[in-house]
């Protein structure tokens, strides 16, 4: 059992995401995939937590639960690398991991209200929004990172990631 156990956190959702996706299997498998746009709809609770951000960004951080994710997978074979190659789930972008937190950067199209209209997500309906955060080049590009797929044989051409 790890030292950890027991030390359970609470987090609370925000809003919901709206995609179109009715499922997992609907979802493209990397939010730059989905060319359309989805509706981040915020608790109207939270409203004033929007104060200044369409004056400020143009890019959102968004947060988000992948509530049907298996929870107890440790490894996993992606589904843009060919053969059957396994990779930690701690070295990949997916969703199944033992706290299923997605990050997406997303272009805000519009907001009206409570409701932020964003370049596609890659999640199903009613997903739950754990948090958004404004996309801070200064701070969030990372000119020195590399994630090294160029000279993996098996990673398809068609991979968003380069």
């Amino acid at each position: 059992m790890s030292e950890y156990a027991g030390n359970d956190i609470a987090l609370t959702p925000i809003g919901k995401i709206w995609t179109g996706f009715k499922s997992p299997a609907d979802c493209p498998f990397n939010a730059h995939l989905n060319e359309g746009t989805s509706q981040i709809e915020l608790d109207p609770a939270y409203l004033d937590g929007l104060f200044g951000l369409q004056d400020r960004a143009t890019h959102l951080v968004v947060l988000y639960w992948f509530d049907q994710a298996d929870r107890n997978r440790l490894q996993t074979s992606p589904p843009h690398v060919k053969g059957d190659d396994v990779f930690g789930v701690f070295a990949l972008r997916a969703p199944h991991r033992p706290n299923p937190i997605a990050l997406s950067t997303v272009e805000i199209k519009a907001i009206d209200g409570n409701v932020i209209t964003v370049s596609g997500l890659d999640c199903c309906d009613g997903t739950f929004l754990l948090d958004l955060k404004p996309y801070v080049p200064a701070v969030d590009r990372q000119d020195t990172a590399i994630f090294n797929v160029t000279n993996n044989a098996l990673w398809e051409e068609t991979s968003p990631v380069r």
